[in-house]
């Protein structure tokens, strides 16, 4: 699977993740404060699988329709780079499908919704 972090995680995280071997950019490497259209397009482009800490971009993919290859949407604190690296390295041990869905991840539970073609 690739990923793709959008500009609220830190590039400290993406490094860390990127030396536990898991195939991830950062949207940073292509503008900064690029609109969350915008976002959505180069991660289908690439077919990575969109990461954040905000809820904007469910609007976008569950409501208005725009393809993406999937979403983790974090609901966990950022309280440090490290400690978010762990929540995802963690989170993508687990078997799930992050393709062609919008995954809420939070503490104590997770969320699963398919996302339409």
């Amino acid at each position: 699977m690739k990923f793709i972090a959008n500009e609220n995680i830190a590039l400290k995280t993406v490094e860390s993740l990127k030396n536990q071997g898991i195939d991830i950019l950062s949207i940073k490497n292509y503008g900064f404060g690029l609109k969350d259209e915008e976002v959505i397009k180069i991660a289908a482009k690439e077919h990575r699988i969109l990461i954040m800490l905000d809820k904007d971009f469910g609007e976008l993919v569950l409501r208005k329709g725009k393809r993406c290859e999937g979403i983790i949407l974090l609901r966990i604190p950022p309280k440090s780079p490290e400690y978010l690296k762990e929540a995802l390295v963690n989170l993508l041990k687990k078997n799930i499908k992050f393709e062609n869905a919008f995954v809420v991840a939070s503490l104590d539970k997770v969320r699963i919704l398919p996302l339409t073609e």
